[in-house]
């Protein structure tokens, strides 16, 4: 005879089979059976959505596979809640040519016994790229007390950095440098500028998308954090004043402090950073469209259309249409789409920055 415990896992491997199948075919209708109302309808939209959208590109879904990992859960007399992670990957194919896209989303589930049977009664999110930001004190207007001001640099002091931690890419504060200081990472003093190297932006996107890097804080809203590792990745150097409000820096926890500047952690500031023309060092140049990107530029999305970004994602790839791929962080994401209308954040309001970060710093 079953166990109690085995029993209502039925029940989540039963829930888990429904959104599969309806991913799978595009399919709303197959939703039908899930019993909490306002869970049901936010997965029925963005399948909606998906659905217009691979019609419009004649994108074709060809296989899709869940996998359901319980996470955390509270068991009491007839009732159960559970945390639970689920990782989608799903294989697409777009002019006979393949893809496959993988996310990873959390879910808290609760679970009632009725007479025989389990049910799941109510559905919730954990993590979305609609989450409040953590960092409160954010300043909308960054600013760069550096600008036009390069001679500064070496006497700056280099913000310390695990470089073995680093997915075997060097750290640096400013590259072409001809000496080090008391860490070992260079300061620039010379005009010589290093390429940004894409692929190894990738390559960094890629190891870690769905893994935190123990060399960084991983936050609960980590997507900026994220691109902006993968961006120092590719090469691009830190420039690191010390002030939170100015600078692209990272330094983590020092005597208990936060030591990161808000570009590098918070979605906004980094648009405002990337957005602000500079001479050297990180910067980037806005493009009207996504066609326009290359692998290692970077998307912002304001999902209300009110000029506040909310979300960062990093291009790791392309449809065969031609169309980019993205990875990103907070709900794990490798090779999505880049229009993010899968995601609960979307709304029709949303407005996209793109970014196409320079090929030398």
């Amino acid at each position: 005879m079953p166990s109690e415990d085995n029993e209502w896992k039925q029940a989540l491997f039963g829930y888990v089979s429904t959104i599969n199948e309806a991913a799978l075919h595009t399919d709303a209708r197959k939703l039908r059976d899930i019993p909490d109302r306002e869970h049901r309808e936010r997965l029925a939209r963005r399948l909606r959505l998906a659905s217009n959208r691979e019609s419009l590109w004649a994108i074709k879904p060809v296989r899709s596979e869940m996998r359901a990992r319980i996470d955390r859960r509270q068991v009491s007399r007839g009732e159960v809640f559970a945390d639970i992670s689920i990782h989608l990957v799903r294989a697409m194919e777009q002019r006979n040519e393949p893809w496959t896209e993988e996310r990873v989303e959390k879910e808290r589930l609760r679970f009632v016994r009725a007479g025989n049977h389990w049910r799941v009664i109510s559905i919730k999110p954990l993590a979305t790229e609609r989450s409040a930001e953590v960092f409160v004190q954010e300043e909308d207007d960054v600013h760069d007390q550096w600008e036009g001001d390069r001679k500064n640099v070496a006497t700056t002091p280099a913000p310390y950095m695990n470089p073995q931690a680093l997915y075997g890419f060097k750290s640096r504060v400013y590259a072409g440098s001809s000496r080090d200081n008391e860490y070992g990472y260079g300061i620039a003093v010379s005009g010589r500028s290093v390429p940004y190297s894409r692929e190894s932006a990738v390559a960094y996107a890629e190891r870690w998308w769905n893994e935190p890097n123990a060399a960084y804080e991983n936050f609960e809203v980590n997507c900026t954090n994220y691109v902006s590792q993968c961006l120092f990745a590719g090469g691009a150097p830190m420039n690191y004043t010390g002030r939170r409000p100015s600078g692209w820096w990272y330094k983590g926890y020092s005597n208990k402090e936060e030591m990161w500047s808000y570009s590098w952690a918070v979605a906004n500031s980094l648009k405002h950073y990337l957005g602000n023309p500079r001479a050297w060092g990180l910067r980037a140049v806005a493009v009207s469209g996504p066609e326009a990107l290359k692998l290692g530029d970077v998307i912002c999305y304001d999902w209300e259309g009110t000029g506040r970004v909310g979300h960062n994602t990093i291009v790791t790839g392309f449809t065969p249409g031609g169309m980019p791929l993205v990875n990103a962080n907070t709900v794990s994401s490798r090779h999505r789409y880049w229009d993010y209308k899968d995601s609960y954040a979307w709304t029709e309001n949303t407005r996209y920055h793109f970014y196409r970060i320079a090929d030398e710093f």
